[in-house]
């Protein structure tokens, strides 16, 4: 299987066509039926369903025609690399991060990096835990900062933990609690809570469980939010409280007070996640950089 066979099928799943695709690919029509057809022998089971005129994917053609236009792109983006490394150009490293877990350590992995690849630009991209997994198996980002997701959800992907985040009850600043030094569980789960997003961020919801199975409460989830911003300016307007990690603090500020929850539930695992397959030198370099910058902080 070569890559042109890859591009020859994916041209003849988008036009539908034999005929048209063969005019978008500049190839004769017998000629671009053949090589579908040898891919298809190599595969060893059907891509399309033909007819007179005009052909379908079948089951099995739609997945593979995600994974070829997967493959294609990650070629394409390794040739680009390659290219700019070799000419002293400007190579991309595409990282994925969330503003609230990474603000300790985000701006001295960014400094060490840049001081190490000036010929590197960093494209941060800020996204939700699952547009971050999608994006790293879609080839869109190298390496992305995320909270240890569940095991199903590595499927083909490399974690490694980088630091262990303390769990607060988030509060605005004139909120009865937060003139105390510490909160208990009981008294956090009578609150109403602001959660993040469940579709976006299971892990989130995955916390609040384990922070609460101890007093086996029932939470009452007043408001689910996609983003850490509307989080805060919910909170910071008295409309519940958010149980976040200790490093929301660098994002929100003055505008939230952050207390102590006793006893202390177990803390937020953050790490880095990476493509195994795909694990570039300068992703490896960028995790480097961040190992050493987690270190400085503790």
């Amino acid at each position: 299987m070569e890559l042109r066979h890859l591009r020859y099928f994916i041209g003849v799943a988008e036009q539908e066509n034999v005929s048209r695709a063969a005019l978008k690919l500049h190839v004769s029509q017998p000629a671009l039926s053949r090589q579908i057809r040898d891919l298809e022998d190599e595969l060893g089971f059907l891509l399309l369903e033909r007819s007179a005129k005009s052909v379908r994917l079948t089951e099995a053609g739609r997945a593979f025609l995600v994974e070829a236009r997967a493959v294609l792109q990650r070629a394409e983006d390794a040739v680009k690399t390659a290219r700019a490394i070799a000419t002293r150009g400007s190579a991309e490293l595409h990282v994925g991060y969330a503003p609230s877990l990474t603000a300790r350590i985000l701006p001295q992995t960014l400094r060490a990096f840049q001081a190490e690849s000036p010929d590197v630009r960093v494209r941060l991209h800020d996204l939700s835990t699952e547009e971050m997994l999608a994006g790293l198996r879609e080839g869109k980002l190298q390496i992305a900062f995320v909270a240890r997701p569940i095991t199903s959800t590595l499927r083909g992907l490399g974690f490694e933990e980088l630091l262990r985040d303390p769990i607060c009850l988030a509060v605005a600043p004139k909120h009865p609690l937060a003139r105390q030094r510490t909160v208990t569980l009981a008294e956090a789960a009578r609150e109403p809570i602001i959660a993040f997003s469940r579709k976006d961020y299971p892990e989130a919801h995955e916390m609040l469980d384990r922070t609460f199975a101890p007093i086996k409460a029932k939470l009452r989830i007043v408001e689910e939010h996609d983003s850490v911003s509307s989080l805060i300016a919910a909170v910071e307007s008295g409309a519940g409280v958010a149980v976040v990690t200790e490093s929301l603090a660098c994002t929100a500020g003055p505008r939230l007070k952050l207390v102590p929850i006793s006893p202390p539930p177990p803390p937020l695992i953050v790490g880095a996640a990476w493509v195994k397959d795909g694990f570039t030198a300068t992703a490896e370099r960028f995790l480097k950089c961040a190992r050493n910058a987690t270190t400085k902080t503790e």
